[in-house]
């Protein structure tokens, strides 16, 4: 999980101890302190900016200084009583040019007039067009600072993307029309580059990888699973595949990844299930099938929970119930196991896809409450499905009968109750995929990221 850096900006024209005609300073000093105090507690980093800014030539220094660090994501601008605007707006547009994000905070009360300085700079940047959030609320409101806090996230996650490289192996899997990428949208759209690989290099690292290290990954990834990994052919081409995805994605220095499984892959050496699975428990952004679209979902899930991510199919829909099977086809991180059962081991393929064999991860993902969203395009634009839900593990007794289901029950199961309208769900959804995030947080801080890179989001 991401601790944002933020610059923290008190900002007011009557400054310097003034005090009000009824002798009381106009800008709070504790107020101030306790405000720091509550965003640090929320999870934020903050570069404390020890003047008061009220005049150009303050401001200009100010928003130079914190132009020039490359590790700030965005500022606070906290209203400590009235300003003058014009002495603000240019230094702020300035630092806008940046990229970096901008909030104005107002904490209610009339003492001090407060709100006065919020509004005149909230109208001065609508005025010019410069994005930013503005919020009005409390320190002491855990709503208000999650405003704030998921604003400050989500651009740490759009600075982080900026410059970045999502790297490919092979082209579009099972034909999928739906996660395919326009790399000059999304350069223009994220600042993300598309470097794409065939196979041929992927196949030699990953015989290339030798005898020492396979035995050193199994003992490290035995810590993860209870069953003992299956000592055979198809389990070593696996263990292979692993390595060798993770060799060339730091080779690379790619960001996050996308393969395309199968056809390819998955039928000529091994099927990619287990190599996915763990490089998602290793905290790495990726999607099979050559999805993109699922690629950056997982990434942005990734980067913001502090738990792995799991993407899978949704595999049926109970609308009455809200209820959600997803079902990836063996790729699951194994630490998201519940207390159904630890993380175990099939065998993956099915004759149309994978015939190569490999294994995959057995699980029922573990109870908590998140996320399930998914980028896609609409008519060639950006937008994003959002909804809140919760992981539920069904009854011991009833598990047999609901993995049966599908007709592929060694596969990894998370069963999910949407808090959402069903049928909206399922009109704005864009493909087969979900992918699901662990964390409350999460709906917040994507509908922020969105906000800020110009995709629609649709938050249900």
């Amino acid at each position: 999980m991401m601790t944002p850096k933020i610059g923290f900006i008190v900002y007011g024209v009557h400054k310097d101890g003034l005090a009000d005609p009824m002798g009381t300073p106009f800008i709070d000093d504790k107020l101030v302190a306790d405000a720091k105090q509550a965003l640090e507690n929320a999870g934020l980093e903050l570069v404390t900016h020890e003047i008061v800014v009220a005049s150009k030539a303050e401001a200009k220094e100010c928003f130079a200084k914190f132009r020039k660090m490359d590790d700030i994501d965005a500022v606070v601008l906290f209203s400590g009583t009235w300003v003058w605007a014009a002495h603000m707006i240019g230094a702020i547009r300035d630092f806008a040019g940046g990229g970096k994000g901008i909030v104005l905070w107002t904490n209610p009360g009339s003492q001090g007039w407060r709100p006065v300085g919020g509004l005149v700079m909230h109208g001065a940047l609508k005025e010019i067009g410069l994005p930013h959030r503005f919020v009005y609320g409390d320190y002491g409101d855990p709503k208000e600072i999650e405003k704030i806090t998921s604003y400050c996230r989500a651009a740490a996650m759009k600075r982080r993307l900026n410059m970045s490289t999502i790297g490919t192996f092979g082209g579009r899997g099972m034909g999928q029309t739906c996660g395919a990428a326009d790399p000059s949208q999304w350069m223009k759209q994220f600042g993300i580059d598309i470097d794409s690989r065939d196979t041929t290099e992927l196949l030699q690292a990953a015989e290339a990888v030798t005898a020492k290290e396979i035995s050193a990954a199994r003992k490290s990834i035995q810590k993860v699973f209870a069953e003992t990994i299956p000592e055979d052919a198809a389990s070593e081409k696996s263990i292979r595949l692993y390595l060798a995805i993770k060799k060339l994605v730091r080779r690379n220095d790619w960001e996050f990844y996308t393969i395309q499984s199968f056809p390819g892959l998955g039928d000529d050496y091994s099927a990619t299930c287990f190599a996915q699975s763990m490089m998602l428990e290793d905290g790495v952004g990726t999607s099979t099938l050559g999805d993109f679209n699922t690629a950056l979902t997982v990434k942005l899930l990734t980067d913001l929970s502090s738990e792995p991510v799991y993407y899978g199919d949704l595999q049926h829909i109970d609308k009455a119930k809200k209820e959600i099977k997803i079902i990836g086809d063996g790729a699951c991180p194994p630490s998201l196991a519940g207390k159904l059962g630890p993380a175990g081991f099939a065998e993956h393929g099915i004759p149309t896809e994978g015939q190569a064999g490999g294994i995959s991860v057995k699980l029922v993902c573990k109870v908590g409450e998140g996320v399930l969203a998914r980028l896609g395009r609409n008519d060639g634009q950006f937008e994003m499905v959002i909804t809140r839900c919760g992981i539920f593990e069904p009854p011991a007794e009833t598990l047999a009968d609901r993995r049966n289901e599908c007709g592929i029950p060694f596969w990894p199961h998370g069963f999910v109750t949407a808090h959402c309208d069903m049928d909206i769900l399922l009109e704005t959804w864009n493909n087969e995929y979900a992918c699901l995030g662990y964390g409350e947080h999460l709906y917040e801080e994507l509908i922020a990221f969105c906000e800020q890179t110009g995709v629609k989001p649709i938050a249900l």
